[in-house]
């Protein structure tokens, strides 16, 4: 089945591409600074940095981590930031040395963040104040963490608007709790300028060295680290580069919104590596829930892009403002994450005159995978929404298989296999795991897909228990752990239901001791423990749970029970 969609390829865009081209992740920045140096690139609260000025920087932060702190290639260094200029700093210049990102979601919770940092071991981790609470009380369950770089959100803002951020986000706000980290903490802005000491030593890096650990639940379960290379996030970004042909991108000419957080896989590459390829100028939104401050954003600039999951287009479409925007510089939507619902889609394109063009993707695969062409005005009747993920990207092969490993009847449903040089090396120190995932050079999704006689693919089902809540992998056994702790409840089962505003919503089937325990007694005691996306807050108690012969409860009894109330 594998390459039946190159017949139906878009026109000018090459079934394959060059994926070692590109060369490691620091030879396309080289490259960029050296054609792009006065252009503006990352962009922050009125704060814009030219590509040259941020090359300083990263030179900086690279000499701090080699001279000062003695990380060596190979060493992993934990990134706790949100979308702000010291988040492409620390990345950039750790990858210059040979270190490998680990990048962490800043609203863990500290036993979230302790469970990865103690699989993980990095030596050392950079982090926002605000969230420096919680790693105080993580802390003792990790013990490969020795250095601690301690930033404030306007620590690279010009001087006024740092101060003024940095002041607001403390006092007014008050959104830094009291914390106490060791007395070894150096605060970001100090590592740059012991940086200034002495100059990095150049490490020799090869593109199928080690890049990111990109933790994420997999295809089965608990968090795991995705081992992604440079090669892997070159390749994607090769292959994106060709796919983006016919939409006539000027180098060093566009702007791209990014609203999603770069510690996500899809914005990480997608928005930071793919237009930094481009030369383009990165607006970073560090809180897109504010969408009256999102929207300004958007009308300050000729923007060129924008990748988001359904949640914020449908977020942004919700307020008056969105409609003011000027769109007439606007050249691509993409959608990601999670499945863009038809609704939005034609709201979408009533208000912008531009398609949201979904793509398909996940972390073990850097992410991209599938994504829809151009389509020209005629085929928009719909939105452009046609419930396809599109074509597989340029030296991508696919096939769908059925639970014995053989490839299925074209038409008939079957688990996404995928092979191609974005593909991930495995899960780190997860062999078992790995080899569930990986076999002969295939990737096993997890999810259920058709594909018809042009080559589109179409995702029907998730073999899988997975839950995507807003565009983020939430696995049932993670919560169901936590909803069990609670001293009043006996068991429980967590499935994804339909959601109008995230895509899928978490909902609690519950057998409990007390009759007047309520669902928001058991959201609040999940908030100890869980991120807020992974909180359930639907719930449904019962006397006793469905189970097999063996007492294994069944969810998907559950799942049919939900859809059809759902389908009624």
């Amino acid at each position: 089945m594998e390459r039946i969609w190159l017949k139906s390829y878009p026109k000018g865009v090459a079934s394959e591409v060059d994926v070692d081209a590109l060369g490691t992740i620091s030879d396309v920045f080289d490259r960029a600074v050296e054609q792009f140096k006065d252009h503006k690139g990352f962009t922050s609260v009125n704060t814009v940095q030219t590509y040259g000025e941020t090359k300083e920087k990263v030179d900086l932060f690279s000499s701090f981590l080699q001279n000062e702190l003695g990380l060596k290639k190979g060493d992993r260094i934990a990134i706790m930031l949100p979308n702000c200029l010291q988040y492409p700093i620390v990345v950039l210049g750790a990858l210059q040395i040979g270190a490998v990102i680990v990048n962490v979601n800043p609203l863990y919770t500290a036993t979230e963040l302790a469970h990865q940092l103690a699989d993980a071991e990095p030596t050392t981790i950079v982090i926002i104040e605000n969230f420096a609470k919680t790693l105080e009380k993580a802390l003792p369950k990790i013990p490969s963490l020795e250095n601690i770089i301690l930033a404030s959100i306007g620590d690279q803002l010009h001087s006024f608007w740092g101060y003024l951020l940095n002041f607001a986000v403390r006092h007014v706000q008050k959104a830094v709790p009291a914390y106490h980290l060791p007395d070894n903490v150096i605060k970001f802005n100090d590592a740059l300028k012991l940086g200034k000491k002495k100059p990095y030593s150049k490490v020799n890096i090869k593109n199928t060295d080690l890049a990111f650990l990109q933790y994420t639940g997999g295809t089965t379960g608990i968090a795991k680290g995705a081992m992604l290379t440079h090669r892997n996030i070159c390749a994607n970004m090769a292959q994106a580069q060709e796919w983006l042909k016919p939409y006539h991108f000027k180098l060093g000419g566009e702007i791209a919104m990014s609203p999603l957080p770069l510690y996500h896989i899809f914005s990480l590459t997608c928005n930071m590596m793919i237009f930094l390829n481009l030369g383009g100028q990165n607006i970073l939104i560090a809180n897109p829930m504010d969408t009256k401050m999102f929207i300004r954003q958007m009308k300050k600039y000729r923007v060129s892009g924008l990748t988001a999951v359904n949640t914020l287009f449908n977020s942004l479409l919700n307020n008056p403002e969105f409609e003011k925007v000027d769109f007439s510089s606007w050249i691509l939507c993409l959608g990601g994450g999670a499945a863009v619902q038809k609704d939005v889609a034609d709201r979408w394109l009533k208000v912008t005159g531009l398609p949201i063009v979904e793509a398909y993707g996940l972390t073990e695969a850097s992410p991209g995978v599938a994504v829809n062409p151009l389509m020209d005005t005629d085929d928009m009747e719909h939105g452009g929404w046609t419930g396809s993920i599109g074509l597989p990207l340029p030296s991508t092969d696919i096939s769908l298989r059925d639970d014995d490993g053989n490839e299925v009847p074209l038409g008939q449903p079957g688990e996404l296999w995928i092979k191609g040089p974005q593909v991930m090396q495995g899960y780190w120190k997860q062999p078992e795991e790995t080899a569930k995932v990986l076999k002969d050079g295939w990737l096993e999704t997890g999810d259920i897909a058709t594909i018809d006689e042009e080559g589109y693919l179409r995702i029907v089902d998730r073999k899988k228990d997975l839950v995507v809540v807003s565009g983020f992998n939430v696995y049932p056994n993670e919560i169901e752990d936590v909803v069990t702790l609670h001293p009043d409840i006996v068991e429980c089962a967590v499935i994804g239901v339909p959601h109008p505003k995230t895509g899928e919503a978490l909902k609690v089937f519950a057998v409990t001791t007390n009759p007047d325990l309520t669902g928001e007694e058991i959201t609040k005691f999940c908030r100890q423990y869980l991120t807020g996306y992974k909180v359930p807050k639907i719930f449904e108690f019962r006397d006793e749970l469905p189970k097999s012969l063996v007492g294994k409860i069944l969810r998907k009894e559950l799942r049919d029970e939900e859809l059809k109330k759902y389908n009624s």
